[in-house]
């Protein structure tokens, strides 16, 4: 549990570095991945993402995009398959196919007893121009705690 609270802190911590740079940014849409199922090996885990970034402006573009979260800290327990949900933030409005493919590195948490919550914060992409806003919501179900560094790997898969 200190682990999570320290998470936690570091997350907040992050936003609050991060914060001054979002005055030249611009939200660029929402980046939505449905996770499979997780099993935590208590120094980490990994699973595979299937994420739609729903780009704003005229028309409304949707990417799809194939991924891989890592975590490596405390992880132990097991989740079903769930849902991540980032506002994506790029520092200008040219953000198309492939945009967000790349690295993104930072701290995240999960707790679930039944129903779960997490909060991840993350930034990177293609030449570290690209951020998912800070605090994702994750949903998941299952028996699971989590906190540690995460590393998400995105592939741009093509548009729909």
């Amino acid at each position: 549990m200190k682990q999570f609270l320290a998470t936690i802190g570091a997350s907040i911590l992050i936003w609050a570095i991060a914060s001054p740079a979002r005055a030249e940014t611009f939200r660029a849409g929402r980046l939505l991945c449905a996770t499979a199922p997780r099993v935590g090996l208590v120094l980490g885990s990994a699973q595979a993402l299937r994420c739609v970034f729903h780009a704003r402006g005229q028309p409304p573009r949707q990417y799809v995009y194939e991924g891989r979260i890592r975590r490596v800290g405390l992880d132990i327990g097991v989740t079903s398959a769930g849902v991540l949900s980032w506002a994506v933030l790029a520092r200008n409005s040219r953000v198309g196919p492939g945009s967000l493919r790349g690295n993104y590195v930072g701290a995240s948490g999960n707790v679930a007893l039944g129903p779960g919550l997490g909060a991840n914060v993350l930034i990177g992409g293609s030449r570290r121009s690209i951020m998912l806003q800070p605090l994702s919501v994750e949903r998941s179900i299952g028996l699971n705690l989590a906190a540690g560094i995460t590393n998400l790997t995105l592939g741009a898969r093509g548009a729909r």
